[in-house]
């Protein structure tokens, strides 16, 4: 801090207030693709350069199925787009990639389920209005996607805004304790829902959370061979590493060695009583498990451990972390290694975390990965069947969360003196979701004439 540095909270709110006068709120909703924007096929296909060559059409695909797939698999066409665009200078621990299917409910580990934000392959230390654009963007498309009118359309999308900013505020008038443990839990969750009239749908998700943990895993994920647990091959989406020595470039390597090795050196990068909980199993199986959209092609493994017996199973998810879509604008992340930059920005942005978050590298390929539980009672809301009232409920829970995410890194008095009592911010953000989902729409359109005249290959998985 320098004298200069507003201090008080009086101060704070006085800056973030006298913000609006280089960057008028109003200019958030101004937008349009600059002369010099990058080809969007470009910068996609660009990313599948260091992927895994057999699944880069399996992504295409995946992207292919609608306008708001593409979106979820497009971070970084919408990261060059953003950082054309004004932003107040006040910065958070920013999501990267904060789309409403990136929001869902976990169990913490006081086996209670909470709701958060649940994806950090982006997270980077960054603008905060990059990460409620996406979000408003998000509930714009998706919207469009199932079918609502364009009033509904603004409507969900200014109620994620709102949210937010309201949110914000309330979070500059608390303690920083507070706003430390603040969380979202399943009451909070059925009760918005049910202010919405959503009672069933959010008592199914809840429901189906509760099912998927490693036993669940393990009964879709695995069979018995010659008495011992296998994860089944189901290629391309789930193939055991012993089928893979030739894509993978691993062969006459004894694979099973090497995640053994790779399992080691995550466990040093854990607490001392997740080390101590770790030591009760024993690896007995990997397989690569396709997984999302956007990191399709990444090399994602998952991790079968056993540890009484097979009836007590431990799925580990191994996901290869790559340099953050928002650092080719941004300063560098601090860390070195990609996947301890996910597991910090998780823990940063989360009230409470999986106690299995840790990292590992590859010394021989320099490939960085983060490792957590597969699932553990992971459920949201299907995005392909949402109604208007399923979209304004999760527009109040994304909102106050993304708020909550950035109030504990960021300055929420400065953000919330700038976003002000009157709506707007809503107004011009709702603005920048209706011209960034035309966008998006050209964007995938363009995607989608390559595919059609062959010059990008797709497979289904």
């Amino acid at each position: 801090m320098t004298e200069s540095t507003p201090q008080t909270v009086a101060e704070r709110a006085l800056y973030g207030d006298s913000l609006r006068q280089e960057t008028p709120r109003s200019s958030h909703g101004e937008w349009s693709p600059a002369d010099d924007r990058p080809d969007p096929v470009g910068l996609l296909e660009d990313q599948n350069k260091n992927r895994l060559d057999f699944l880069i059409p399996v992504r295409r695909w995946r992207m292919s199925a609608s306008p708001f797939a593409f979106f979820r698999g497009s971070a970084r066409i919408m990261v060059a787009d953003l950082a054309k665009m004004p932003v107040t200078g006040l910065t958070v621990q920013a999501c990267g990639d904060a789309h409403l299917a990136n929001f869902g409910l976990y169990a913490s580990p006081e086996r209670r389920l909470v709701f958060d934000i649940n994806d950090f392959d982006e997270t980077l230390a960054g603008p905060w209005e990059w990460d409620i654009k996406r979000l408003a963007a998000s509930f714009t498309i998706a919207a469009r996607h199932n079918g609502l009118d364009k009033d509904h359309c603004r409507d969900v999308t200014r109620g994620v805004v709102r949210a937010y900013r309201k949110a914000m505020d309330d979070f500059a008038d608390m303690r920083t304790l507070d706003i430390w443990y603040a969380l979202l839990d399943v009451d909070q969750f059925l009760k918005t829902a049910g202010q919405e009239g959503r009672d069933e749908q959010a008592e199914e998700i809840v429901n189906k959370a509760r099912t998927r943990d490693s036993r669940h895993a393990l009964d879709k994920l695995a069979e018995e061979v010659d008495g011992e647990d296998r994860i089944k091959n189901e290629p391309p989406g789930l193939v055991p590493l012993r089928e893979l020595r030739d894509e993978l470039e691993l062969k006459g390597h004894n694979l099973m060695a090497l995640a053994r090795s790779a399992f080691d050196a995550y466990t040093a990068t854990v607490g001392d009583d997740c080390k101590r909980l770790l030591e009760g199993f024993r690896p007995v199986d990997v397989a690569l498990k396709v997984v999302g959209v956007g990191s399709v092609g990444t090399q994602c493994l998952i991790m079968l451990l056993e540890g009484r017996d097979h009836m007590d199973p431990l799925f580990l998810q191994v996901k290869q972390a790559t340099r953050s879509v928002l650092a080719e604008h941004l300063p560098r992340s601090p860390y070195e290694n990609q996947g301890q930059r996910v597991v910090e920005g998780q823990r940063l942005m989360q009230t409470v975390n999986d106690i299995f978050l840790g990292w590992t590298s590859d010394e021989a390929d320099d490939n960085h990965y983060y490792w957590r539980q597969l699932r553990d009672w992971k459920g949201s809301a299907d995005v392909e069947d949402l109604a208007a009232g399923d979209l304004r409920y999760l527009a109040r829970l994304c909102g106050w969360t993304l708020a909550r995410a950035h109030a504990r890194t960021g300055d929420p008095v400065a953000i919330a003196g700038y976003l002000g009592s009157k709506d707007t911010f809503d107004d011009a953000l709702a603005d920048f979701a209706k011209s960034y989902a035309d966008q998006n729409e050209r964007d995938y359109e363009a995607f989608m004439a390559e595919i059609h005249n062959g010059r990008l290959a797709t497979e289904q998985g």
